[in-house]
């Protein structure tokens, strides 16, 4: 049995969840998530618990079991208090700036970057050197953070370039003169 998956899930207080035909909609104070899951999984709704399950030990069942579980948990996660990834510019001249809704980004490129986040995603720029991307989806907050990143990754010789909060960048020794 998967571990995971088995894991019953705590719907907080302000959260509703509704599942219908295994579309399930999870209502919160931070927005509203649907989503559509295999037919095969079961999904019981019950008080302020929601509980997976499976109806073999097939291999495809025990994949689905567990991912299931976690995209359910991410969803009322997402609701209820929202999910956030932090971006660090790093070298002489870049710096980051909002305009309107889209982030400008000057990375050492002859022109400036603009990227426009989608519906329900929200960029803030705190100081030119830091982005915070937020947003109730993890799934699009991480694919628009790695796409800033994507912009300018770091390099390994002196660093330079956007890298995650916290992401370590390993250092190379350059050529070495006579």
């Amino acid at each position: 049995m998967s571990r995971i998956g088995k894991k019953p899930i705590e719907i907080p207080t302000g959260v509703t969840v509704t599942n219908d035909n295994n579309t399930v909609t999870v209502k919160g104070p931070k927005g509203e998530l649907t989503r559509s899951f295999n037919q095969d999984i079961e999904i019981k709704v019950e008080d302020s618990v929601i509980n997976v399950s499976r109806p073999s030990d097939a291999k495809e069942h025990r994949a689905l079991h567990g991912t299931t579980r976690a995209l359910l948990a991410n969803m009322v996660e997402g609701v209820s208090k929202g999910f956030e990834r932090g971006l660090e510019l790093i070298g002489v001249g870049y710096r980051a700036q909002k305009q309107g809704k889209k982030l400008v980004l000057n990375v050492g490129y002859s022109h400036p970057v603009e990227i426009e986040p989608e519906e329900g995603i929200e960029v803030e720029v705190p100081s030119n050197t830091k982005i915070i991307v937020k947003g109730t989806n993890k799934e699009r907050v991480g694919a628009l953070a790695a796409n800033i990143r994507d912009v300018r990754p770091p390099e390994p010789y002196k660093g330079k370039g956007i890298r995650y909060e916290g992401e370590y960048v390993r250092r190379k020794e350059g050529k070495t003169g006579k």
